[in-house]
């Protein structure tokens, strides 16, 4: 029988959840210490609820939340900067992290957290993994990270508007195939998490480049650039390769488990 893995990532979900019961009370200049808790409990309620919602929509063979390091992970060695600017988390969210993950285990769902590693990285290996042994995978995020994942064996899932992304989905957001998406990025640079592209290179022009030359080593190697595009990408080797290694996943970390650890195991049904 054909394993199906639902990868859930975790602080994506988690955090957006937490951002809707928060919402309520964002003009307030300081949360009480009972509202924090009323929030966190809403939120871990709400969070069981999604879980649930995904276990019985995607029925899944094995399952498991994945969350991010607690500390920097490698990229910010590489580039300081990674992320810079990003709203930290609530220190009383991160600190009801273990409750929630022992509040999955109720439902069966185990967690997995790196030393070093951003949940990006174990999930695209355990991704990887299993589609290299014909085994599915449906990451559940809204993280557009994930996409040059998406193939044959490997789903992208996004919980709050029920939808999945897909190759379709990729041309129409960024006119570029999805095996050209880390060198869209490469071009473009990513926002979201800090990471630099080229400067003066715009998603159009880089979506045109990609059409016409297929890839970023062929564009970086073409003798007929325009002058303007090719003064653009002169002297930027090193940026464009940073950019690239920012923006790869990870997919070969030791992961010390194996796939029946993590089976959902379902309940026995009470005798009648």
């Amino acid at each position: 029988m054909q394993a199906h893995l639902v990868l859930i990532d975790a602080m994506n979900l988690i955090r957006r959840i937490y951002a809707a019961q928060e919402r309520p009370y964002l003009l307030l200049d300081e949360l009480s210490e009972k509202t924090k808790k009323q929030i966190i409990h809403n939120t871990k309620v709400n969070a069981n609820k999604a879980l649930q919602k995904i276990i019985d929509q995607h029925q899944p063979s094995h399952i498991l939340a994945v969350f991010d390091c607690k500390g920097l992970c490698w990229r910010y060695k590489l580039f300081p900067d990674y992320k810079k600017g990003r709203k930290k988390m609530p220190q009383h969210l991160a600190d009801s992290l273990t409750d929630m993950q022992d509040s999955f285990l109720e439902l069966n769902i185990d967690s997995l957290e790196s030393e070093q590693d951003e949940a990006d990285d174990l999930i695209a290996t355990l991704a990887v993994k299993m589609a290299l042994n014909g085994q599915n995978t449906t990451i559940v995020s809204t993280d557009k990270g994930f996409l040059p994942l998406l193939g044959h064996h490997v789903k992208v899932y996004d919980y709050f508007k029920k939808r999945y992304f897909d190759d379709h989905y990729v041309h129409d957001k960024f006119n570029v195939k999805t095996s050209q998406l880390l060198d869209f990025w490469t071009l473009t640079g990513d926002s979201t998490n800090k990471i630099p592209g080229v400067a003066g290179v715009g998603p159009v022009t880089a979506a045109e480049l990609l059409l016409h030359y297929g890839s970023l080593k062929n564009i970086l190697s073409a003798t007929d650039l325009k002058k303007s595009v090719a003064n653009k990408l002169k002297n930027t080797e090193l940026q464009i390769e940073l950019s690239q290694q920012l923006l790869q996943l990870k997919k070969d970390i030791p992961l010390g488990f194996n796939l029946k650890d993590i089976r959902l195991q379902v309940a026995e049904p009470e005798p009648g």
